[in-house]
């Protein structure tokens, strides 16, 4: 089995990794670099964009767009495979963004097309014997994938954490559905803070219902398609007594988990409460407000999940009383020396505001467990702007692999 890195082995965003054996080709991701990245030439792979396509697939980890915002580049003969509740969640952003985005109609062509799979249950492509492992992410129905082909084995992490809601069975699932391989293709994302240990989901959401308690008026920017984040404000706004508002674009993406996940569906977490988040109501452009309205708000407080939008800032405008304003997501949206910097994020949220956040991605101590689990004979570091790093804190331990962009490997049998 042949491994190339097309994209990835020093950018975080944008990458496309391809699996091959005997003509048959496997890619894993093909998403767009991250906003302010260094610009990198547009691919043109043999197997995914020209040639023979005949013998080619798509693996897609999960929704985030520097994974799967590129699908529509793809020509049509290639198969594309995804998570069946990933798949929906996207549909549902990519119908959300049609107004402002032509492309979001080829987006949602693509994935009515794609072929989905069940966690755990193999699936074979050619020569291939694919093994889909659901792993926690900030993307809900994330996967790794255990592609086996010609005697050799090799795990490709996608994006992962071991501090989500969705972590504990990790040691259990790897077991149980994966045991020991020949290579780890490992995102290694936060590799640049390897004492950090990253603040475990529970945890924030106790902090999250502390304020919620302690502040009626409650606002939190958060990405919508941040599940387990949501869902997670949205039961601590319950259990502080708060009414939950979002809008209804954000109703409908909660909705997806709630009616069709099959596989987290008896966790409490994703599912509704006593009373569900309050739809806002909208008419000529903007969120409705009225003295009944401004009445409840102040007598009951709220929590309100809010975005860089003006009917945002103005229906914000119009609610009486002290406003705690909350972000959680990466810090670098609103620092204006990074280069995903978002002015109009920093200028809705303004000087004064709490930062309650935690990563999407593993720190160093998860992704060292990892690597005891599945006792890999090497591993490539990749969604890394920092390779080298990663190099120097495993490679002591491990055999770790420091590959260039277009490079690749040849896995012999023993």
């Amino acid at each position: 089995m042949k491994i190339t890195i097309h994209r990835g082995t020093d950018q975080i965003g944008g990458c496309v990794t391809e699996y091959e054996h005997e003509g048959w080709r496997l890619f894993v991701d093909y998403g767009e670099q991250l906003p302010g990245a260094k610009h990198t030439e547009p691919l043109d792979i043999e197997g995914l964009t020209k040639g023979d396509l005949s013998k080619s697939a798509l693996l897609v980890t999960h929704y985030h767009g520097d994974h799967i915002g590129c699908i529509t580049e793809i020509p049509d003969a290639v198969p594309m495979y995804i998570g069946k509740v990933g798949r929906d969640i996207q549909l549902v952003l990519s119908h959300h963004l049609m107004s402002v985005d032509n492309l979001q109609k080829e987006v949602i062509a693509k994935l009515e097309k794609a072929r989905t799979f069940n966690p755990g249950v193999p699936f074979i492509f050619g020569p291939f014997n694919i093994t889909p492992i659901i792993i926690d992410h900030s993307a809900f129905d994330a996967y790794a994938f255990k592609i086996e082909a010609g005697g050799e084995s090799a795990f490709h992490t996608g994006d992962f954490r071991t501090h989500g809601f969705r972590s504990g069975n990790l040691s259990k699932v790897i077991k149980t559905y994966v045991g020991h391989v020949d290579i780890v293709v490992c995102e290694a994302t936060n590799v640049m803070r390897p004492d950090v240990t990253s603040k475990s989901e529970h945890d924030l959401q106790k902090e999250f219902e502390l304020q919620f308690k302690a502040h009626k008026g409650n606002i939190v920017y958060v990405s919508t398609t941040n599940i387990d984040r949501v869902f997670a404000l949205y039961h601590a706004a319950l259990r502080a007594g708060r009414p939950f508002y979002v809008d209804s674009y954000q109703k409908q993406v909660m909705d997806v988990v709630t009616k069709r996940d099959q596989i987290w569906g008896k966790s409490p977490l994703y599912r509704y409460g006593k009373y569900e988040p309050v739809v806002l109501q909208y008419e000529d452009g903007q969120f409705r407000m009225n003295d009944e309205f401004r009445e409840f708000l102040e007598l009951k407080g709220y929590v309100l999940l809010a975005r860089a939008k003006e009917r945002y800032n103005t229906l914000i405008a119009q609610i009486p009383g002290n406003k705690m304003k909350y972000l959680s997501m990466w810090k670098g949206y609103v620092d204006n020396e990074c280069i995903a910097y978002n002015p109009t994020l920093a200028e809705a949220l303004g000087d004064d505001f709490e930062y309650l956040h935690t990563s999407g991605h593993s720190d160093m101590l998860g992704m060292g467990r990892l690597f005891k689990l599945l006792s890999p004979q090497a591993i490539i570091p990749i969604h890394t702007e920092t390779p080298d790093k990663f190099a120097e804190l495993f490679g002591d331990e491990w055999n770790v692999l420091r590959m260039h962009d277009g490079e690749s490997i040849i896995l012999k049998s023993n």
